[in-house]
């Protein structure tokens, strides 16, 4: 396993309690949209074993075009060991990460793409908009909703709707509206429905989408291959 450690070059402030942390791209280092790494502090591998207390798996919210790896993430006042380490963090600092792959590339089977998230899982996303907005081939077209019972909506200057490019973006702030909507978009039967959040949030969507006919192979989850049965395979408990 490689190991890349990296400065951190510019930390932006989203919203008041959502923080991008860029992050120089190191030599050879490379990855597609949907990724994930897994995003450690200094002294994370010290030991014997490695501190799980000072390492997060974390999506990566930007592209390789972007020249910098973009971390998003909500810091709440009262937060983990982890997060208050990191809302001290500066530029300049040192990081690590590791271990980078990606469950939910942006899939070109001529279908209609749907992009279902809650809160800050919109950096997981993000790339995947940008690649579209930027290459179209074999996508027909892409929805976003997002559920954010903050109001404070991210990257609005990404998801804004742009008929021209077959791409809208929507906005909720309660649960009520946000399934109701989740309902309306999976009339479309052959659509594939990504979706990214907690894994409450992912079980309730599964629920939905399964109750309106959408079958497992058209639903995508950020989890890695043996974890997806936990979740697809529609048993009495959903």
């Amino acid at each position: 396993m490689q190991i890349y450690w990296t400065k951190i070059n510019k930390i932006i402030e989203e919203t008041p309690e959502v923080k991008t942390y860029l992050l120089d791209c190191p030599e050879n280092f490379t990855w597609e949209e949907g990724s994930h790494t897994h995003f450690a502090f200094e002294g994370f591998n010290a030991g014997d074993k490695p501190n799980r207390s000072l390492i997060r798996h974390m999506s990566i919210s930007t592209l390789p075009n972007e020249k910098s790896i973009g971390i998003t993430t909500r810091i709440r006042e009262q937060c983990s060991e982890f997060k208050t380490i990191l809302r001290n963090l500066e530029v300049g600092n040192e990081v690590a990460i590791f271990k980078t792959h990606s469950n939910v590339p942006l899939k070109r089977e001529n279908k209609n793409v749907y992009l279902l998230s809650s809160g800050v899982g919109l950096a997981t996303f993000r790339p995947l908009v940008l690649e579209y907005v930027e290459r179209a081939d074999n996508v027909n077209q892409i929805h976003s909703l997002n559920i954010d019972s903050s109001k404070d909506f991210l990257f609005t200057n990404v998801f804004k709707s742009a008929p021209e490019k077959k791409f809208t973006s929507q906005f909720v702030d309660n649960r009520q509206d946000y399934y109701l909507e989740v309902e309306k978009l999976a009339a479309d039967k052959d659509g594939l429905f990504y979706v990214v959040g907690s894994d409450e949030f992912l079980m309730d969507n599964i629920k939905v989408l399964h109750e309106q006919g959408i079958k497992p192979e058209h639903i995508m989850l950020d989890k890695h291959e043996q974890q997806l049965p936990g979740f697809l395979s529609f048993d009495v408990s959903l």
